[in-house]
Order: C-alpha cells, then structure tokens, then sequence
C-alpha cells in the first residue's frame, strides 16, 4: 500500500464572534475578530505546504447559519485553492453546522465531497486505496449512536471514520452522536477521525482513535495552542499525528500573585512584568490574548476592587507598550482575599463580622433574597448567567445567597479595614 498524508481537521466555527471584544477597537480587536478565518486560511496553505493526499473536515466547519454568504463564499475560496494543486476534501456536518442550521447554501468546487446527513456514507480514494466513511448531522441535537450504521471496512483499504461526537458528554461537551470508545476500536477502521470535543486527544493508538480539538480558541475556556492534525500513513500503519498549529490569537490565564504588595503601584509593575514574560514565553508571532487573575491574601484587596477599572487600562497599557498586536488583555480579576478580620474583635469591624456571619445562617433574609435577586437573575442576558466569572454575580446567579453574603461581606470589610 502507499504511504499518504491527510489534514485531519474540525470545529473551525467560521465567524464565530469571540468573546470580550464589546467596545474594542484597535488592530488587535479586529485581528480577534478575523481568527477564525486566518486560521483556516493558515491551515490550507499548511495543506499546500505540505503537499497532502488528502484533507478532512470533521464537523462544526461553521458556527450556525450565516449573517450572510461572505462566510460560504470565503470557504469556497478555500477549497479553490486545495483543487488548484488536486488536494480533495471531505466534508461532514456536525451540530453547529447541521443541514436544519444552516439556511443558505453555495456549490462548493468539485474537490469536496459532503457526507450525506440522512445515512452513513463512503468515498473512495482508489489510487491511494482510502476509504471514508461517515454521517453528516441533519439537525443540531442528533442523540442516537451513528456509529452502528456505519458500514463495514473496505477490504484491502485503509478505513477511516470521519464522526462528530460527544463521546460520552468529554470535556463538558454536549453527548451528541453518543457512543463509546470500545465501539471505536473494535469497528475495524484504521483511523477515526472525530470532531466536537475541543482539546485535541489521541484516545487509542492502533487503531487511532483522535479528537483534533479546535482550529482557534476563541474565549480563555481555550487557551493554550490550537489547530489540527498531520496524520502520516505508511504501509497501512498510522506512523504519525503531528499538530500544526494554525491559531492567529494565543489565549493564555495569567495568575498574579500579589501577597508582597504595599501599594498597587507594585501590583501594576507585577502585572506589567507578568504580561512581558507571557508575551516572550508563550506568544510564538501571535497575538496573546489574556486574562490576568490578582491573587493572594493582602491589605490591598478592597482598594484593589474599588480600583479593578484603573488596573485594567495599566495592564492595556502594559499590553500595548509591547506593540499593538503583541498581546491583548481580555479580562483583569480581582481575586485576592483580605487577611480574617476576627469576629471577637470588640469594635466596627467585628461587629459587621458578627452581622456578617449570622445573615449566612438566616433562612428568612436569605429567602428574601433569593425572590429578589431571582427577578433580576432572570433579566440577565444568556450569556451573561452561563459565562460570568464575577464571583459576587455567580453565586447569585446560580442561588447560592450564603455565598452571596460572604462575598459581599468581605468586600464591604475590606474597604472598611483600610480606613481602620
């Protein structure tokens, strides 16, 4: 058999809005804005590069129907550039980009073969006896097992399945298309090629069972490097899966501890510090997008929450002293806490201490709360309840009014501490 290459490659989510950009403006805003694209523009000239056999799209190409055909006729370029040097494409839907999602439609260039949605289908690649086979979604929540219907290998073939997935509900992911990793295995394929799950795994080796994560992390739940997977075939066996990375915007968690601080001029050089290392360290060319995460227990903790806006244009400031697109801050956090003030302290503060700490245990205040806080929960838009990490926000969101009132407490304790 002869050996090939194939690009194994999913959840690209075209256009996708990335998120923390409301307001920004700026080079680097507009360069998150674009990610999506850049990287799937990077990865089929990586697919060029490297003169692949083939290249495969495991699901979630887009990220729901289209504002417009900008985003299909952008993707059409792409495959027009893979069929000017004779590089087919397979194409499989998954949830986001499921035949009842997507409204609008183009023909795609002759190079790219789509999985049809209403039963498993196999393409050939004869000169390089390659078999594909694989099920599109026809609507975004698809609960049965596909892969039962899959069909049987192609004898004399290298077998490759192509699946959007849950697995089993991994990561966090929504179980789509549910099934199990030892039906994988024993289904008699070389090679899945799956999609939905978005940290990039290898699950089993002989078979190869891959998850090739996402193309570009596109929020601080993806950090770290994204892209697909070069698969290099020999004599039937699955001799590599390398990653290529192809993400424009790096997104990376910086916690920065603050215990040692006597002014929050030093938190700001700490900040200022840990933005210029992460950018020498982690950035590699591409723009670090990062959430900076105050920790640590000190004095400073309420004057470092009343000030958390000014903290937040140092650290831009930081951030654009290195260049305008050399990182970008999405979010600072104030999570540091204040040292224990002692509820037998006989004066103000403990008092409020006191206060505090029986208004945790008071049924009737805290179900106060919950009915009047509740009202104001249910205005918040979606995405606001489902991806807030303001602590104070999340424990009311999520009803927990105790934890409400020890974070509160502790806020309104601190500033008073300062004056102390």
């Amino acid at each position: 058999m002869q050996s090939f290459r194939f690009i194994h490659t999913g959840d690209i989510h075209l256009d996708s809005p990335l998120k923390g950009l409301s307001g920004q403006q700026g080079a680097a805003a507009e360069r998150i804005r674009t990610a999506t694209r850049t990287a799937f523009d990077t990865l089929v000239s990586q697919a060029i590069e490297e003169e692949v056999d083939f290249f495969v799209i495991a699901g979630d190409l887009y990220d729901g129907d289209w504002r417009d055909y900008q985003t299909g006729l952008f993707f059409v370029k792409q495959m027009g550039r893979l069929a000017e040097v004779g590089i087919p494409a397979f194409l499989l839907y998954g949830n986001h980009d499921a035949e009842s999602q997507i409204t609008r439609r183009l023909t795609l260039p002759s190079n790219v073969k789509v999985f049809s949605a209403r039963q498993p289908e196999t393409f050939r690649l004869p000169n390089l006896s390659i078999a594909l086979h694989g099920q599109s979604f026809r609507q975004r929540d698809v609960t049965d097992n596909l892969v039962t219907a899959y069909p049987a290998p192609v004898a004399g073939c290298f077998n490759i399945g192509v699946l959007h997935t849950g697995l089993g509900g991994m990561g966090g992911h929504a179980n789509y298309a549910p099934c199990a990793l030892e039906e994988l295995i024993n289904k008699g394929y070389d090679y899945w090629a799956l999609a939905h799950v978005h940290q990039a795994a290898v699950l089993h080796e002989r078979p190869h069972v891959v998850f090739c994560g996402n193309l570009q992390g596109r929020h601080i739940r993806e950090s770290g490097p994204k892209g697909a997977s070069l698969i290099t075939v020999e004599d039937s066996q699955v001799e590599a899966v390398s990653p290529l990375h192809a993400d424009c915007v790096r997104w990376i968690h910086l916690p920065v501890p603050v215990d040692q601080c006597a002014a929050s001029a030093d938190a700001v050089d700490l900040v200022r510090g840990a933005i210029e290392e992460a950018v020498a360290r982690d950035a590699q060319g591409r723009l670090l997008a990062c959430r900076i995460e105050l920790t640590g227990q000190t004095k400073l903790h309420g004057e470092l929450l009343a000030s958390a806006d000014h903290l937040l244009a140092e650290a831009r400031a930081a951030a654009l002293g290195l260049g305008e697109e050399a990182a970008w801050i999405e979010r600072l956090v104030v999570a540091t806490k204040t040292p224990e003030i002692a509820a037998s302290r006989k004066d103000a503060l403990g008092d409020l201490q006191r206060m505090i700490e029986s208004a945790g245990s008071d049924a009737e205040l805290q179900a106060r709360l919950a009915s009047e806080l509740g009202d104001l929960v249910r205005k918040l838009p979606h995405d606001v309840r489902t991806e807030t990490d303001d602590a104070v926000l999340k424990a009311a969101i999520d009803g927990k009014i105790a934890g409400l009132i020890t974070h509160a407490g502790a806020y309104l304790n601190a500033r008073l501490a300062e004056k102390v």
